[in-house]
């Protein structure tokens, strides 16, 4: 069964990146990636799932953090030079949910950035959300929900504090 689930980062205020993309807060005291289990989830990922300005923001970071998965930008323009394994998708996200799922994988993360979850939420193809909640307020940026992101019904599946910073799984109400 295709599990669909968006593991990030968000600032207390809402936010996955600062207005530029920047995402440099997440280094000033934030506890690591693997505080939230992140090493173990990203093993099991067997593709990953992300829009266009996430896709740039990774692309900007030097080295291809994600050499070995597939990925799949959703975007309406080709993609130049991309790294191997990379390949684009229109944004007709209920034809490429139902493609993934007949392909029988396992774990997709749907990595960001807002505007790819919001349409996912639209279409009910969400199944889990796990956030790292940082605490710091950057007062501007980048949300993790859009305007626009359809009212989704959520239940908390785990909690823990992680420091000073909280990780919370969710999963669609039923």
């Amino acid at each position: 069964m295709t599990l669909f689930h968006c593991h990030i980062a968000m600032s207390l205020d809402g936010m996955i990146a600062r207005a530029d993309g920047g995402v440099d807060w997440l280094e000033q005291g934030a506890p690591p990636p693997e505080a939230f289990g992140f090493t173990a989830f990203y093993d099991r990922v067997e593709t990953i799932l992300m829009g266009r300005t996430t896709y740039e923001a990774a692309r900007r970071m030097g080295e291809w953090p994600y050499a070995g998965k597939p990925v799949l930008v959703v975007t309406s323009r080709p993609l130049a030079d991309a790294p191997p394994g990379v390949e684009t998708r229109p944004g007709d996200l209920p034809a490429l949910v139902a493609e993934l799922r007949q392909r029988g994988l396992g774990l997709v993360w749907v990595e960001g950035g807002g505007q790819l979850l919001r349409g996912m939420l639209a279409i009910g193809a969400l199944d889990r959300l796990e956030m790292a909640v940082i605490p710091v307020v950057l007062g501007d940026g980048i949300p993790l929900f859009p305007p626009g992101t359809p009212e989704t019904r959520l239940a908390l599946r785990h909690h823990a504090a992680v420091g000073d910073a909280l990780h919370l799984i969710y999963e669609p109400a039923r």
